[in-house]
């Protein structure tokens, strides 16, 4: 019986320390974690921080829209300092027609430089709009919520929407303005556009500008 006790004792013992070094570990375990998250959390609030304060609010009045009829896109930048930014891009569509427009219904999108660009001339509200296609279809809706005119000599050349055509886009289905996409000409109106800003619209075989990348 003796014998017994002291192997129970032993044993009893034995599992004592095994529950003592289990508690110590898990503690030491759920340490390292608590220190962990605690440095991760204070990590992610200075990254946070960091970006918040490095990051500089658009300056509507820094815009200016590029249109590419090679890559058929409209671009808007941003000049910020000596830098200058691209903040969006929209897919387009352009005259049926290649080159610079040079008389009305000759179905081309007037050129301008980046020395001489166009600018909005007014942004109006166009939802009620219609047009007659000669394809059918009849008047119909054509010109999204905006139609925002260019300083073009041409007065009804704009930038708009593609209601009932928004296939045309990307693409060269136009008679001589610019479309886009209904939704992307909201983004455009509602972020970036102004009267007044300038717009750059290149030639088919016109590259690169010194700002593109």
């Amino acid at each position: 019986m003796r014998g017994f006790a002291v192997i129970f004792l032993l044993i009893a013992m034995v599992c004592s320390g095994c529950v003592s070094k289990s508690n110590g570990a898990d503690k030491s375990v759920e340490n390292i974690v608590c220190q962990n998250v605690e440095e991760t959390n204070s990590i992610n609030i200075e990254d946070s921080a960091a970006v918040l304060v490095n990051e500089k609010p658009l300056v509507r009045e820094h815009c200016f829209i590029v249109v590419s009829k090679k890559e058929l896109t409209l671009s808007v930048y941003e000049a910020r300092g000596n830098d200058t930014v691209k903040i969006a891009g929209f897919d387009c569509c352009l005259g049926k027609n290649l080159g610079d427009k040079q008389k009305r219904g000759d179905m081309k999108t007037p050129e301008s430089t980046l020395h001489n660009p166009f600018k909005i001339r007014s942004i109006e509200s166009s939802s009620w709009w219609t047009h007659d296609f000669g394809d059918g279809r009849g008047s119909i809706k054509a010109y999204g919520n905006w139609f925002m005119r260019l300083s073009s000599v041409f007065t009804g050349i704009g930038i708009h929407g593609s209601t009932n055509n928004e296939s045309s886009v990307p693409g060269r289905q136009s008679e001589g303005c610019i479309r886009l996409r209904d939704e992307d000409i909201e983004t455009l109106k509602s972020d970036y556009a102004f009267v007044g800003m300038k717009v750059i619209v290149k030639g088919e075989d016109e590259g690169k500008l010194p700002f593109e990348r």
